[in-house]
């Protein structure tokens, strides 16, 4: 069971909000391939547009398929004037939100599920508000040769208060790899005799040349006055990489609709809301590219990217958005690494033009650590600002930053990021003269609870990535995978942002561990489904080291390779040839047993001092 919600405090107005915007459950099946998800769901279709609704959801998880058939995430590319925080949202649900220093931001890890039109929203320290929208899409929809991924859901609209708002529906699509150079996909979605919907394409591998993808979408629709529509979408897609060239051109789209064309989501809009929020859509074509200049000069190696969108629509005005980056990294004498990079963006929309350039140069002084230069301009009005930033410890980042505003008054603004294991905290503060003070932190990290114990722990929130429980035996204060985690007082620690269906290593850090914890094994490997929570437990020993010589009362000693094992059943030491053997994790008067042969054969008992010296102490076992 999975509840998503959103939480937010307003000092201002000393206003709280908390709002339940998601429950659901879901089960990965992996001998199907698939995921079966039940409640209050988004439709996440390679052929419909997207729309919540409550019912059930069966479809295959492309995960499990090769990466390069694995679904495209769009990126979001912008400036900020000051640090700020950027909020995208879908259908007016917020899917991501996050905060960014002042200066250009791309924003490249959307899940691969959103698709449709995306509001973004940039919020500034002084409280302004700039917002912009990306056009999203898929790459060329090809499925592997003799495999078939489907997507089937059944139920009902849903509202973000839930409460079911429209007819019952049914939707399922395809995408069947005829050979490897064709595709076929399609599907069919309806709501009885108020919306049906009903799509066809082909998918075409150009080798060389690229991907290519074609379909058409047919809408029959009744709208409130019992007057029935009918229209038809187009939709061309391509995709390329030229690896000789040292570029691509990640999505270059076209896409056509009928004035009486209607999505499902557009429809429940005009029937049930009386009103269309986001626009019929008319004519969208969008490109997004880039190339990288003598890649194999490391001092001279220059990438620009570029990326334009322009919309049309039956009821309201045009938009165009622009964009075009250069980056370059270069040496000058002794300084290396020194970096530039000069962003453009233009948005045109109702015949208001809104230009942002902005220059940032960053050279490095010491280990880590930067100074450099932020210039912004928006619509003719410049902002300079010199900068330090320090990120020489991984866990506590910090950048400073002064200099002048697009007014003239003087600015300051720092950004502070201190990661730990139990969360991360971003904080931003901001003064701008005779104007503002302004001060925001966000912390984000997570509990896990289950039979086998619980931890605070940091997380990244991202919705549905598993994790692993790490049981170390009641011993606290074990690192793990490189400190990014250590377990608690009771010996648990929880990794989190597992990326699912891939192999992970959980890991002792032996070499920052105290020399008296002895661990039976340092690294465990396992592969979890999504949203799992596996565990592993790493058999430990806490105490001191020492020789000894283990005897047995006949006089003789244990075999050579036999083990000596605590009360917990991990293992301390083995013996050697004459009964020898380096004990390590041991404790005063502690009684271990000795095994071989599959069993417990004597026992002996630790004395009451432990001295550690190279003379062996002699160890009766009983």
């Amino acid at each position: 069971m999975r509840g998503e919600y959103q939480t937010s405090y307003y000092s201002a107005t000393h206003q709280f909000d908390f709002d339940m915007n998601q429950i659901y459950a879901y089960r990965p099946l992996p001998m199907m391939a698939a995921k079966l998800t039940a409640g209050e769901i988004y439709l996440d279709s390679q052929v419909f547009d997207t729309v919540r609704f409550t019912g059930l959801n069966l479809a295959s998880d492309e995960r499990q398929l090769p990466p390069n058939l694995q679904g495209y995430a769009p990126e979001i590319r912008g400036l900020a004037k000051t640090n700020a925080k950027v909020t995208v949202k879908q259908s007016g649900r917020i899917i991501y939100e996050t905060t960014v220093p002042a200066g250009p931001f791309n924003i490249q890890d959307l899940r691969s599920s959103v698709r449709g039109t995306l509001d973004v929203q940039v919020e500034e320290q002084d409280g302004s508000i700039s917002t912009f929208q990306v056009n999203t899409a898929n790459i060329p929809y090809l499925t592997r040769p003799g495999y078939v991924r489907y997507n089937v859901a059944v139920g009902a609209p849903s509202r973000y208060n839930h409460k079911i708002q429209g007819p019952g529906f049914a939707s399922g699509d395809f995408s069947w790899g005829i050979t490897n150079a064709w595709s076929l996909y399609g599907g069919l979605q309806s709501a009885g005799a108020e919306y049906t919907a009903v799509s066809a394409g082909i998918g075409r591998d150009l080798s060389v040349l690229g991907a290519l993808s074609l379909d058409a979408t047919e809408s029959y629709s009744q709208q409130s006055n019992q007057k029935r529509l009918k229209g038809t979408s187009f939709k061309l897609s391509y995709a390329k990489t030229f690896d000789e060239y040292n570029s691509s051109i990640t999505f270059a789209g076209y896409r056509f609709s009928q004035e009486d064309f209607r999505s499902f989501s557009q429809y429940l809009n005009e029937r049930y809301e009386g009103y269309d929020s986001l626009g019929r859509e008319k004519e969208v074509y969008t490109i997004t590219g880039n190339k990288t200049f003598w890649a194999d000069e490391p001092g001279k190696a220059t990438t620009v990217f570029l990326t334009y969108t322009h919309q049309n629509y039956w009821n309201r005005s045009s938009q165009d958005r622009y964009g075009i980056s250069l980056g370059r990294s270069f040496n000058v004498g002794n300084i290396r690494g020194i970096t530039t990079n000069i962003s453009a963006y233009r948005s045109d929309y109702e015949g208001r033009k809104d230009d942002s350039i902005a220059f940032s140069l960053s050279i490095p002084v010491g280990d880590s650590k930067w100074s450099g230069l932020d210039v912004q301009t928006n619509n003719g009005k410049t902002s300079p600002m010199l900068s330090y930033t320090d990120s020489s410890d991984y866990n506590n980042l910090w950048r400073l930053r002064a200099g002048a505003s697009q007014s003239g008054y003087a600015n300051v603004d720092g950004y502070y990021q201190r990661r730990s294991q139990y969360a991360e905290i971003n904080s931003n503060a901001s003064y701008q003269q005779d104007h503002y003070v302004s001060l925001s932190s966000t912390l984000r990290g997570g509990f896990t609870a289950t039979r086998h114990g619980a931890a605070i722990h940091n997380s990244g929130a991202t919705l549905n990535t598993a994790r692993v429980m790490v049981n170390t035996n009641g011993i606290g204060d074990v690192p793990l995978n490189d400190g990014k985690s250590r377990t608690n007082n009771f010996g648990i620690a929880v990794i989190p942002d597992i990326v699912s269906y891939n192999s992970f290593d959980t890991r002792v850090d032996v070499d920052a561990m105290s020399e008296s914890i002895e661990p039976a094994k340092a690294i465990s490997t396992a592969t979890l489904t999504e949203g799992a929570i596996g565990y592993q437990t790493f058999g430990m020993a806490k105490g001191e080291k020492m020789m000894g010589i283990i005897r047995l009362a006949d006089g003789t000693y244990p075999p050579f390779g036999a083990e000596v094992i605590n009360g917990d059943g991990v293992s301390v030491s083995m013996i050697m040839e004459g009964g020898q053997g380096w004990l390590a994790g041991v404790n005063p008067q502690e009684l271990l047993s000795v095994v071989w042969s599959g069993k417990k054969q004597c026992q002996i008992a630790i004395p009451p001092t432990i001295v550690r010296r190279s003379t062996a102490a002699l160890l009766p076992c009983k």
